[in-house]
């Protein structure tokens, strides 16, 4: 089972940042550049933290992962926008080894 999740990230350095949202492309959507919507089964969410693991620097980067819970659930009616509304197309993810 899928579960849906928020992954935003604050990297403190720009080569860094750029390869985290390289990174972070293989596996979801982006909503903003440095928040992205991600649906993972078990296996691929901790292949997504090994990837990230790789490319941070773990003293000075922060990764958050938000567990929404079951993709096939009411999720979408619980993420919240002011302003232009979020994309509804879920069947876009990709997961880049």
């Amino acid at each position: 089972m899928r579960n849906r999740y928020i992954v935003s990230y604050d990297i403190s350095d720009a080569r860094r940042l750029r390869r985290v949202h390289r990174t972070m492309r293989g596996f979801g959507d982006a909503l903003q550049y440095s928040v992205f919507r991600c649906d993972l089964s078990p296996a691929e969410r901790v292949l997504l933290i090994e990837a990230l693991v790789k490319v941070i620097n773990q003293r000075e980067d922060q990764v958050m992962l938000i567990n929404l819970g079951p993709r096939d659930g009411h999720v979408q009616e619980g993420i919240e926008t002011v302003g232009r509304a979020l994309d509804r197309d879920d069947d876009r993810v990709a997961v880049v080894l």
